[in-house]
């Protein structure tokens, strides 16, 4: 049992352990308006972790990707971004977990579909296998102490009613043998009286 949790425990540190992966964002497509497949229906396919990266391909100086907040996601608003990348392969790693929300930051590109919401799993933390505990010895059972005799006196007999002796009980008979004893001695008595009255006619004889 021991190494069966011991083995658990490794396989749990290693999954925790697992290299980060890079997720090209569009595919072969890349980061652009009006893509063949919702990035968003893309993102729910897939399952990120704390450390992976989103790899955006994109032309430079004619696009770029912003890092902004859910409000600005929704109304598509790209001029408080909380990043903005515009190398045209912008490499985001993702350092927590939650949400991460990203726009284009070209004029009009936006509402075309180019955008996108992340959601990062927590990070999940190897557990260490259970160790287990000595049983615990009860505690001696105390005997409860005795209870003291009752010094109240014992009543006395009424006058008029003297207690009675109690009755002897009649002597039991005794046992007489069993028929069946007393036959067997009465054939072993004959038996040799028998044999007695042989030997002398034999030794007088």
């Amino acid at each position: 049992m021991a190494r069966v949790l011991f083995l658990a425990g490794v396989f749990l540190a290693l999954i925790h352990l697992a290299p980060a992966y890079d997720f090209y964002v569009g595919g072969r497509d890349g980061w652009v308006a009006k893509p063949a497949e919702s990035y968003n229906l893309w993102a729910e396919s897939m399952r990120f972790q704390v450390g992976d990266k989103l790899v955006f391909i994109y032309k430079t100086g004619k696009d770029s990707v912003l890092l902004v907040k859910e409000e600005d996601y929704n109304s598509c608003n790209t001029q408080n971004p909380i990043k903005k990348f515009d190398d045209g392969h912008t490499i985001f790693q993702f350092n927590r977990s939650g949400p991460f929300f990203f726009i284009s930051g070209a004029a009009g590109h936006c509402s075309q579909g180019q955008k996108l919401v992340v959601v990062v799993m927590a990070t999940r933390k190897p557990i260490p296998p259970p160790t287990s505990s000595p049983p615990h010895a009860s505690p001696p059972s105390v005997p409860s102490p005795a209870e003291p005799p009752s010094s109240s006196p014992s009543p006395s007999p009424a006058p008029g009613n003297p207690s009675q002796p109690p009755a002897a009980s009649p002597p039991s008979p005794t046992p007489s043998p069993r028929p069946s004893s007393a036959h067997n001695v009465a054939l072993s008595r004959i038996s040799n009286g028998f044999l007695a009255l042989f030997l002398g006619a034999v030794f007088l004889g």
